[in-house]
């Protein structure tokens, strides 16, 4: 446990002293609550719904620039055989890296409060649809980390790491597109359900399932343990 945490701890610590880390949270608080403000001014309505229907799109570029580093840094430094020979498992490696960044991102999350706080002394803010989307939007950028996470332990690239991350996120979100999936038939619906779009969204409706925190927790784990599957294969190369 105290290498785990010493691994997490170095991290968090990276993200905090990271200039990217900050172009993150200027672009995501700063741009993002701008666009926002600017339509709540000109709606007169106290409601977050725009606010969240950007932020997926928002995490689909920004999400992967944190994850890029998880690995691909490592490989290029060539500190990767250093930190797979420290007395720790895989997996431990594995989970304090993605916990690290987690926690980064649910901070960035934690200093956007102040809009619903702001709201709801303005007007009536419905606060269901805002737990819900904020739960959404922790375990959609969680989902986008663990995604970037394997794929940057497949390249000392970091900006490969990142294109390929946004592509493969990019593909996932079309597929909770309306238009994308044509019909409404039981393919459609599997098919939708297998974008974390579609889970984003139904958790930003302040309905808070099972099906929903399945899907990401499931999510998360597959790619987490890809991950693991690369390191594995790495061992017996």
């Amino acid at each position: 446990m105290t290498g785990f945490l010493a691994i997490y701890r170095k991290e968090l610590t990276g993200y905090c002293y990271s200039l990217l880390s900050y172009i993150f949270m200027v672009v995501f608080l700063v741009i993002l609550g701008w666009l926002f403000w600017q339509n709540v001014f000109l709606v007169g309505q106290t409601t977050m719904r725009d606010w969240f229907s950007l932020l997926p799109w928002f995490f689909l570029f920004l999400v992967p620039a944190l994850a890029m580093r998880l690995w691909s840094e490592d490989k290029k430094q060539g500190t990767i055989e250093t930190l797979l020979t420290l007395p720790v498992s895989d997996s431990q490696v594995i989970l304090a890296k993605f916990l690290a960044a987690d926690t980064f991102l649910a901070i960035v999350l934690v200093f956007s409060l102040p809009i619903p706080i702001t709201l709801a002394r303005l007007g009536e803010l419905d606060w269901g649809p805002v737990v819900g989307a904020y739960l959404g939007a922790w375990l959609l950028g969680g989902t986008y980390l663990a995604l970037g996470q394997w794929l940057s332990s497949l390249t000392k690239n970091q900006i490969v790491a990142f294109l390929v991350t946004v592509a493969m996120a990019f593909g996932l979100v079309l597929l909770g597109l309306p238009g994308v999936t044509s019909g409404s038939g039981t393919i459609a619906a599997v098919i939708a359900s297998l974008s974390p779009l579609t889970h984003f969204t139904n958790l930003a409706k302040g309905v808070i399932s099972a099906r929903d925190l399945v899907y990401y927790l499931s999510a998360i784990g597959l790619f987490l343990y890809c991950n693991k599957y690369v390191l594995n294969r790495r061992h017996y190369s």
